[in-house]
C-alpha cells in the first residue's frame, strides 16, 4: 500500500496494445516481421558481418517459437522485455545473446565480439578498447577462472558492479528509439 510502481513491474494495457498493433500490421501487412524488415525497421545497415551477425542473433532471440519471423506476440514481448523487463529477466536476455554457440558459457571471444559491436553500433567513445572492456569483464565474472562466464557468474556479477552491468545490459537506447519511431503519445507503456 502507498508503494509507487516501477516501470519495470507494470504491465502492458489492452489500450497500449491496440495502437501498436495497428502500427505494426501498418510495418508487417503479413503480419510477420522478417530479419530484413527487421533491420530496416531499426534503421540498421549491416556495415560489417559481425555486425550482420549481431542483429541475426537479435532477432533470433525474439523469434521464440523458430519459426524465422517475428509475430506480433513476439513483437510485444520484446518491447516489453527491452523497455520494462525486469532486470533479471533483461540479463538472462543479454546472455543468450551473447553466447553465440548456445552452450551456456561465454568464452572471450563470444563477449568480445558483442562488446565491439556495441561500441559501432553505439559509436561509443569509451576510452577502453574492446579487449580491454572484454579483460575487465572477465576480471570480475569469471568467479573459477576457468576462462568461461556461466549464466549464474554472468547474473552475480552484473549485479555487484553497476560499471559492469551498464556493459552487459546491451542498452543500446531501445527506449529512445522506440519512443521516436514507433510514436510515444499513442504508447503510454513505455
Amino acid at each position: 500500500m502507498g508503494q509507487i510502481q516501477s516501470d519495470e513491474d507494470m504491465e502492458v494495457e489492452l489500450s497500449d496494445i491496440q495502437p501498436l498493433y495497428t502500427k505494426f500490421m501498418r510495418e508487417c501487412p503479413s503480419g510477420a516481421l522478417h530479419l530484413h524488415e527487421f533491420r530496416k525497421i531499426f534503421g540498421i545497415q549491416s556495415t560489417s558481418e559481425d555486425e550482420a551477425l549481431y542483429i541475426e542473433t537479435l532477432f533470433k532471440s525474439f523469434d521464440t517459437n523458430r519459426d524465422d519471423v517475428i509475430d506480433f506476440m513476439e513483437f510485444v514481448a520484446a518491447i516489453h522485455l527491452v523497455l520494462r523487463g525486469k532486470l533479471e529477466d533483461r540479463l538472462k536476455w543479454s546472455f543468450k545473446v551473447y553466447d553465440r554457440d548456445d552452450n551456456g558459457k561465454l568464452d572471450r571471444q563470444e563477449v568480445k565480439r558483442v562488446i565491439k559491436i556495441i561500441c559501432q553500433l553505439q559509436k561509443n567513445h569509451i576510452n577502453m578498447t574492446p579487449s580491454d572492456i572484454c579483460d575487465r569483464i572477465f576480471e570480475h565474472l569469471d568467479e573459477n577462472k576457468d576462462g568461461q562466464i556461466s549464466l549464474s557468474e554472468f547474473m552475480e556479477g552484473a549485479k555487484k558492479e553497476a560499471s559492469i552491468m551498464d556493459l552487459l545490459k546491451l542498452d543500446t537506447n531501445a527506449r529512445g528509439w522506440f519512443r521516436e519511431n514507433w510514436g510515444k503519445k499513442n504508447m503510454s507503456f513505455q
